[in-house]
């Protein structure tokens, strides 16, 4: 591989890690295409955001550069995409050495297409990368031991090989060629997250639109759901519906009712809905790379007393939890609100993980803060603006009738929170009413 020059440490401009909030408006949601009479998403400002973020928490760790397999580390450092086919294969690398912009090793001919389409990456920066498939390609066939030497020689000429160098997820092969090369490979995430945590309102944009095209299929499966409905089939349209939005990723949407709510299997089957079922969703989905964590419970033509109940328990929950989101509140205090496990039918919070709880939301369906009872009182974490982030919460009817669960994603304001799921939940809402 040429190196072409040499590079010198590369200066975080304020602009360009300025986030731009402005909470005296409502958070936009625009319309998805370019137009040239009102300003959308920046997404040249949002690709210079975003590394700038990387930079800054490169610069106040120990290490030296990072090197990411992770496709959503990938997307925010590159902003390069090549299919949601890609995510696990760990086909795909980047480095970032805070002194220069990026390199990306891409798959094949993904490579001449980012130098053709993607000028904001450097050209020589740009080159096609073959590992090994998650041992697919034996180990033996030399990929990963050439492809550490271009990585270590890069590193020695940016002056930063007698630092660590950070690695978020990789095939042991490769760690073992990094380290034979002399590098001390350490963890990357932190660092990673540092940068992610703090949203851009560009980001933010990106986010809340991504919930209202959410909004639109949780209308489509209140119009829809019914006797003689399958579960299977109500993922089937809102995947539908969802990708004719412009999604560019449904990773995942549960859709579990009646005798299956609880415990929560965090599924989907071809169980059929019958009157007076409860069912609750769980859309999970990204807009630009942006995602989705967003329940919802509905019950089908009919509701009983417990499952009201239920529903009315779990808003509480959720509300309390809200009613504490701004700047400086801490994790342990948001998960004080809610129950012990054993409250509500669980041996311990390791087993109940999951049902009470809060997880940012950004390019990844899990990123800072985690709120939890089985983590936040040990590990408390400080709430910052511009943080974005889910809450939800589960409470199962004491008559065995079903289980309610209700999700909101808030953005953190100057001086609190502001709600961007907006499908009514309030009280427990009944489709196609009897």
């Amino acid at each position: 591989m040429d190196i072409i020059k040499p590079t010198e440490p590369q200066i975080i401009l304020p602009d360009d890690i300025d986030p731009r909030w402005d909470w005296s408006r409502p958070i936009p949601s625009p319309g998805r295409s370019a137009v040239d009479f009102e300003e959308r998403v920046d997404f040249r400002r949002l690709h210079r955001y975003r590394t700038g973020r990387a930079r800054q928490a490169l610069a106040n760790s120990s290490l030296g550069a990072i090197l990411c397999f992770d496709n959503n580390n990938i997307r925010y450092l590159t902003s390069s995409v090549i299919g949601e086919w890609s995510r696990d294969k760990i086909c795909r690398y980047t480095l970032f050495t805070g002194n220069s912009e990026p390199y990306l090793w891409d798959f094949g001919s993904a490579a001449a297409h980012h130098r053709l389409f993607a000028p904001w990456l450097e050209k020589e920066h740009c080159h096609a990368g073959m590992l090994g498939l998650r041992g697919s390609v034996s180990e033996k066939a030399g990929l990963f031991k050439r492809a550490a030497k271009q990585i270590a020689d890069l590193l020695r000429h940016e002056g930063v090989a007698d630092l660590p160098l950070g690695v978020d997820v990789v095939e042991p092969p490769m760690f073992f060629a990094l380290q034979a090369e002399g590098l001390t490979v350490v963890d990357a995430q932190q660092v990673m997250l540092d940068a992610r945590e703090i949203k851009s309102m560009d980001e933010i944009i990106l986010l809340n639109t991504a919930a209202s095209m959410v909004d639109g299929a949780y209308h489509l499966i209140a119009e829809n759901l019914k006797p003689g409905v399958r579960e299977n089939d109500m993922v089937a349209l809102a995947n539908k519906f969802l990708y004719e939005q412009g999604s560019d990723d449904v990773e995942a949407i549960n859709a579990v009712s009646g005798e299956r709510c609880s415990p929560h299997p965090h599924n989907f089957t071809d169980r059929m809905y019958r009157p007076g079922d409860q069912a609750f969703f769980d859309i999970i989905q990204s807009f630009m790379g942006y995602r989705t964590c967003y329940y919802r419970t509905l019950n089908v033509g009919l509701q009983t007393p417990g499952q009201v109940d239920a529903y009315k328990q779990a808003r509480e929950w959720i509300d309390d939890a809200i009613a504490l989101v701004k700047p400086g509140m801490t994790t342990d205090k948001i998960a004080a609100v809610w129950p012990k496990a054993e409250e509500f039918g669980f041996a311990n919070e390791m087993e109940a993980f999951g049902l009470q709880f809060g997880h940012g939301l950004g390019m990844a369906l899990h990123e800072r803060p985690i709120i939890s009872r089985l983590v936040s009182f040990d590990h408390p974490f400080e709430l910052k603006e511009g943080m974005v982030f889910a809450l939800e919460t589960y409470c199962p009817a004491m008559d065995g009738s079903g289980a309610a669960r209700i999700e909101e994603e808030v953005v953190v304001t100057a001086d609190g929170c502001k709600v961007i799921t907006l499908f009514p939940a309030q009280e427990l809402f009944v489709a196609n009413r009897y």
